[in-house]
């Protein structure tokens, strides 16, 4: 990419969508396209054509789509599912048709097999059932990844998919019941500091292990990937390391410092086992994530006070 092509945040406002506006600025890209006046419903087929044919980006990285924790997805699986697999389609068709160079599309980690070979490759997509808890929203990623294939073999066009580990950051969606578990339990235990609590709730038994990265660091290995690859197959974008829920759990009560207990509630669900990408393609081209864990959840609390307008000495 030349620091002069327009470049198209597709879901610029999610939490992936700001990490790769604060990335493509950090890196003096100078027509960005991100204004939110701008955007189009991307899930109206209308208004995305009309938009791709007047702005015409060159790269377009397709960051958009509703997102959420078990929680959100044991509520709201149709609302998911169809939010997802419209806006791909429209954005993807239109990139397509508008002569976008290259599309950047991000799957999920969600839409690996629940029993797979661990750390999860890309040949073991498709190759089993997928985790219940989130099977709508994990087929309607698979679906972006098939689309993208599509589109590559029938018109020629460059699109790619990145499968993030879990991502957290700045800019999350901080709730307790529907957020990803990260961000649930900052608000969670910031919210029991605050109110003295003497102990709070976390789903599921602690056991399950996740791969977390921050997301700039999902942003830093996008933009890397517009710039040096170009397959059909996905690609993982991950750390390298897991930890348990017990773990990040009790990491983030530090970071927040709260001194309550952590009562784990096994009637509430696990989800898999065990979720970490094997990513040693994208390291052996050279790219390696930046942020370890700790200053990740540190940048990501401060942040959360900060823009809740509640800062603890």
């Amino acid at each position: 990419m030349n620091l002069t092509d327009r470049i198209y945040v597709a879901g610029h406002h999610t939490l992936l969508g700001k990490a790769l506006l604060r990335q493509l600025q950090q890196r003096d890209y100078s027509a960005v396209i991100a204004s939110s006046a701008e955007e189009p419903d991307l899930t109206d087929r209308a208004d995305v054509d009309a938009y791709f044919n007047d702005v015409r980006p060159d790269y377009v990285f397709l960051a958009a789509g509703m997102t959420g924790g078990i929680g959100a997805n044991q509520k709201i699986p149709a609302e998911l599912m169809l939010n997802n697999l419209l806006i791909e389609c429209q954005v993807i068709d239109s990139a397509q048709k508008y002569g976008t160079r290259k599309l950047v599309y991000f799957a999920s980690s969600c839409s690996y097999p629940r029993s797979c070979r661990q750390p999860m490759q890309v040949a073991s997509l498709m190759t089993g059932p997928l985790e219940p808890t989130n099977e709508a929203y994990a087929t309607a990623k698979i679906a972006g990844i098939k689309l993208c294939q599509a589109y590559r073999q029938q018109y020629g066009v460059d699109m790619i998919s990145v499968i993030p580990a879990n991502m957290f950051g700045p800019g999350d969606e901080f709730g307790v019941e529907d957020s990803h578990v990260i961000a649930a339990l900052i608000v969670k235990m910031h919210r029991a500091k605050r109110a003295g609590m003497e102990k709070i709730d976390v789903w599921g038994s602690g056991s399950p292990r996740r791969e977390f990265i921050y997301v700039d660091d999902v942003a830093d290995a996008a933009i890397f990937l517009m710039e040096n690859y170009s397959s059909g197959a996905p690609i993982n974008v991950g750390n390298g390391s897991d930890v348990s829920i017990r773990e990040i759990a009790q990491m983030i009560k530090e970071v927040v410092g709260y001194h309550g207990e952590l009562c784990f509630d096994r009637n509430r669900p696990d989800g898999m086992p065990l979720k970490a990408l094997d990513s040693s393609e994208l390291l052996a081209m050279g790219w390696q994530p930046k942020t370890p864990l700790r200053l990740g959840l540190e940048r990501t609390y401060r942040w959360f006070v900060e823009t809740n307008g509640v800062i603890d000495s």
